[in-house]
């Protein structure tokens, strides 16, 4: 059986007895068959009979005609519907249509909860997961046991697997909710389809103190506890559609939103305080953490109480893009009939009508003027997006006295400041605070968000307002005495000094120069801050020249570099009356026919907007002054030039562009400071807390230290080596000894992707630099020591960014590494030599011995891929030599001997067909025969029923062209082969068509011009 060694004792069996203590019914894997129809299926048929009679008292048959229905149901976000009760079909004695619930959401105990293991699942590539969980026999969560997650990263063996099994096996995932990934210390959870990258962690086990024994049953119970897992499914999960791709994304809650939001939902219940004040940081999900409390607020499924029998919401925003984005979300989302107020008399009257189950998403601003009392106020619940902002003028008390026995909601991305205390008074509690509080560091310590960090260059075009007089002295020593005069007449602006078309220049090089060599490798995008309107005109016409100059050089003609280079760049920013008004002052019309030209519209913003999502396509940079520093997601943006002097909330909002997350490639956001800001960091930040926004932006100088830190510790396993004499090989034996055991291994790896991701991060400062062949070293390292420790072929570089995978590259080719770790197949020459070759000394013996099993391991996987009923009992002889390999008992002259045996059995295998006289596709269908069949048929039958197969689908008239896409098709194909089965006296009538047409679509599928 699958997962009898260490992921079993640490990770697998744990996980099913704490299921088990948790109120789950453990079912063997001897009970699949009777629960199942065939091999193939996944629902446990019998359960989800017996829960749909039960939980809507109807007849047997009405129930086993509503289960054969939904079987053949293939949509997850149709099931995800069905679930939550969304399934009706004609009953005995009802001559309408009856809705049938398939859980019992107010009632956990009256569902039945169960868990399996090693539920084996038949496909044209059939697996095993290692544990389901079921809801009345439908299979809602899949868990796999790997040791170890690399929590970090988001990467290792686990990830991969879940993604095998959706690809592989999808008729699990029709049904299932979330899947979920353990070592049997961490436990990380993440939706069907899901990314490694929005895998999560559930760090707070909120209403219940953290009395866990331990990681895995803390993360266990916060998913998987009945009642909680029933208001996750019920409330929690939901289908996005992006608006610029038209993908559907589906998306779960972290625990931030499931916390907070419950919150919500018991203030409103106990109905004593009527408002409650959130902080969830920027780029946490802020906008779907109010999708989530709309959606339990309105339909309530785990909840019976009059207060929220059927309420009205309101959502407000402050600025029209805030209310566009949050209205996109709700309609996204699919949230029911949100309803967008076109205008002041719109929301009054949509309001006035004492209508409930209303949904309205609106702006504050058409509260102006308000003051007259709707009735039936209390059972209004209203949700205000940034309501820091909604109390001032007038606006805040308009709302208030328009829905005085309302219950508010407050929403922040950012901390509320200390002097704020309209804020506190109207959505918070005396001496509450925040009623659920997710600060910076939360986000960035559960990956939510990445951290951001700041640098500062050319200091001395960076400008302090307190020294504006000396240094228009100094900046503007050349200029003209009437350009003098005039400036002084009127006095002395910052944005004099800011737009120095000198100091524009300058930092325009420094900064492309800086663009293309951190961000761009990689796609990666920026954003340019500057001062106003007429800096972004002059930074643009700058970076046009630069970049024009660039191209040039890459061998472009002037004439197309000029032209190419203009699209590298866009701007974004509001047009002005006076564009378009004509001057006198030649410089003044110059930056207003700039301003006209390069202004986009709504639709051409909404295009530059989706291609700088976009990485790798133009525009890399967004020149902006205002616009897109707030409810602009990019998570393709990683870095930030700031020249404008942003403070307290519109410096906190501005920065947090660079924090979404991307791919593993982003590790951080980064903030260029050209106009000093960083150098008065405590003073723009000074109105908040200190320890709400300590670590909003951290000083690059720290990631240089956590740099040298980590390259420390990776040196002193190196301490009795010596590196870089020439023999690579030989230095990698001697780290491989210093590491010594896999428990050091698996810290080692560890330590060295720190190393890579803080070097990645911080590249191409010139702190890296000393370290750069010591990085080469290392990390190529780990294509050596994933063969000698694990005997997997390394993907370790996949994840790194472009810079640094080019700079190994080059580094395996020149070292010879690239020779060290190829890995032949056996129908490579040379594979068969290196047996023969070998030297006599031990470390000869075994770097062949370990090479070997990894070449065994990659070989005997792609074996099973080809046919698992012919190589599967390689896959426990594989497991037997990979542990004659850590035998200390054996010699490596006996564990190489013992790699060549199984490499010629395997060999032999896959020649055998030549001594039967069937052909290899023939032979390939008869070991599925022999592997179901057994011995209950005579060797004769099956090697006839293998021919008749291979005659039935190698027959252009019985299969033609594009037959195995036709559904129709396979079906009277499988049939002629359950015939010819039952001629020869076969009873695996219903299996052996489904298996012999997985491995005909292998060998005899025809393409249409065939």
């Amino acid at each position: 059986m699958k997962g009898r060694g260490a992921e079993w004792r640490l990770a697998e069996k744990p996980t099913l007895e704490y299921l088990q203590s948790m109120g789950y019914q453990f079912v063997p894997p001897e009970s699949h068959h009777e629960l199942r129809s065939a091999d193939n299926q996944v629902i446990f048929r019998p359960h989800l009979i017996e829960a749909i009679q039960r939980l809507n008292d109807i007849s047997l048959g009405d129930a086993e005609a509503a289960a054969s229905e939904l079987s053949r149901l293939e949509d997850n976000e149709e099931w995800l519907n069905v679930l939550r009760g969304s399934f009706s079909r004609t009953v005995e004695g009802q001559s309408t249509q009856k809705t049938l619930r398939l859980i019992d959401f107010h009632d956990p105990s009256n569902n039945h909860f169960a868990v399996t293991h090693q539920l084996y699942v038949k496909a044209e590539k059939s697996r095993i997961p290692d544990v389901v969980v079921y809801i009345n026999g439908i299979p809602v969560v899949a868990i796999e046991a790997k040791s170890p997650i690399n929590f970090k990263d988001k990467n290792g063996e686990g990830f991969d697997q879940i993604k095998q099994y959706e690809r592989d096996i999808p008729r699990l995932f029709f049904t299932n909710a979330f899947n979920i990934l353990t070592d049997g210390t961490t436990v990380l959870y993440g939706t069907t389809g899901s990314p490694s990258k929005f895998y999560g962690y559930w760090r707070d086990s909120y209403p219940r103190p953290d009395d866990f024994d331990n990681e895995l049953h803390k993360g266990l119970w916060c998913l998987l506890e009945p009642a909680r897992l029933l208001d996750i499914i019920a409330h929690f999960i939901v289908f996005e559609r992006e608006q610029e791709s038209g993908a559907i994304i589906k998306k779960i809650c972290r625990y931030q939103q499931f916390r907070a939001v419950n919150k919500m939902v018991d203030r409103v219940l106990e109905g004593k305080h009527k408002k409650g004040l959130i902080w969830h940081t920027q780029g946490s999900g802020k906008s779907l953490t109010m999708v989530f409390a709309a959606l339990k607020l309105k339909q309530h499924r785990t909840i019976e109480n009059p207060k929220v029998s059927n309420p009205n919401l309101l959502v407000l925003t402050d600025r029209k893009d805030l209310d566009k984005q949050i209205s996109q979300t709700f309609v996204a989302t699919r949230l029911p009939n949100p309803v967008p107020i076109a205008s002041i008399r719109d929301l009054r009257e949509k309001m006035a009508t004492e209508v409930s189950g209303q949904t309205l998403i609106s702006t504050i601003f058409k509260f102006e003027g308000s003051k007259n009392p709707i009735p039936n106020s209390e059972n209004w619940i209203v949700m205000v997006d940034e309501c820091h902002r909604t109390q001032e003028k007038d606006l805040g008390a308009y709302m208030r006295a328009t829905l005085p026995n309302a219950t508010f909601f407050g929403f922040t991305g950012t901390p509320i400041r200390k002097d704020d205390k309209n804020t506190y008074e109207n959505f918070g509690i005396v001496g509450e605070g925040y009623l659920d509080k997710y600060g910076i560091d939360d986000a960035v310590k559960d990956g939510a968000t990445v951290p951001i960090y700041y640098t500062s260059r050319k200091t001395e075009w960076q400008i302090d307002e307190a020294k504006i007089d000396s240094l228009f002295d100094t900046w503007f020593a050349d200029a003209s005495d009437e350009q003098l005069e005039i400036i002084k007449k009127r006095g002395v602006r910052l944005a004099d000094l800011v737009c120095h078309p000198k100091r524009v220049e300058l930092i325009a090089f420094d900064l492309w120069n800086h663009f293309k060599s951190y961000a761009m490798p990689d796609g990666f995008k920026a954003q340019l801050v500057a001062y106003d309107r007429e800096a972004i005109v002059l930074y643009k016409k700058a970076l046009d020249a630069i970049i024009t100059q660039d191209l040039v050089k890459e061998g472009m003609s002037e004439a197309e570099a000029r032209s190419e280079s203009e699209t590298y760049t866009a701007c974004v920013y509001s047009r002005s009356q006076e564009d378009d008004k004509p001057s006198e002052d030649h410089y003044k019309s110059a930056v207003r026919e700039n301003l006209v030209a390069w202004y986009a519209d709504d639709k051409a913003e909404d295009k530059i907007k989706k291609d700088f999502k976009t990485r790798y396509a133009k525009p890399h940079i967004l020149i902006v002054c205002d616009k897109l520093l707030t409810g602009f997601d990019a998570p393709a943006e990683s870095v930030m030039y700031l020249d404008k002097p942003l403070k307290e909330h519109t410096l906190l909002q501005a920065i947090a562009r660079t924090n979404r997350v991307a791919d593993a490639k982003k590790k951080n956001g980064l903030i260029v400071d050209y106009i000093g800001v960083s150098h008065h960091l405590e003073d723009a930040l000074s109105s908040y807390r200190s320890e709400d926004v300590q670590n909003a932006m951290r000083d690059l100088e720290s990631l240089r230290n956590e740099l040298r830190a980590a390259h420390r510790v990776l040196l002193a396993y190196t301490k009795d080596i010596k590196r870089h004499g020439g023999n690579l090989k030989v230095e990698y034996d001697a780290l491989v000894k210093a590491i010594g055991s896999e428990d050091e291994w698996i810290l080692f790896q560890r330590k060295v992707r720190n190393f890579v991701t803080l070097y990645e991060a911080l590249s191409p400062d010139p702190a890296v630099l000393e370290m750069s062949q010591d990085l080469r070293w290392f990390a190529n390292f780990m294509l050596y020591g994933r063969q000698v420790f694990d005997k997997k072929e390394s993907f370790e570089t996949g994840d790194y960014s472009e810079k640094i995978r080019s700079m190994l590259e080059d580094h395996v080719h020149v070292t010879g590494l690239s020779t060290i770790v190829k890995l032949r197949s056996v129908i490579d020459g040379e594979f068969w030599n290196d047996f023969d070759q070998v030297g006599d000394d031990e470390d000869s013996q075994r770097s062949a011995a370990l090479k070997k099993t990894t070449e065994l391991r990659k070989i005997t996987e792609a074996k099973l891929a080809e046919n698992f009923h012919q190589y599967a009992k390689f896959s426990e002889k594989l497991k037997e030599l990979i542990e004659k390999m850590d035998d200390s008992q054996l010699s490596w002259a006996d564990k190489l001997k013992s790699a060549e045996a199984f490499a010629k059995e395997i060999e032999e295998e896959s020649q055998s067909y030549e001594r039967t006289g069937l052909s290899f596709e023939a032979h390939s269908l008869l070991r599925v025969i022999e592997s179901i069949s057994g011995d209950k048929v005579s060797p004769d039958a099956q090697k006839s029923l293998a021919e008749a197969v291979e005659a039935i689908y190698s027959d252009e008239n019985s299969a033609p062209k594009l037959w195995q896409t036709k559904d129709g098709l396979r079906k009277e194909l499988r049939q002629q082969v359950r015939k010819a089965a039952h001629q020869l006296g076969f009873t695996q009538l219903r299996e052996l068509p489904v298996e012999l047409e997985e491995m005909a679509i292998k060998h005899f599928s025809r393409g249409e011009y065939e």
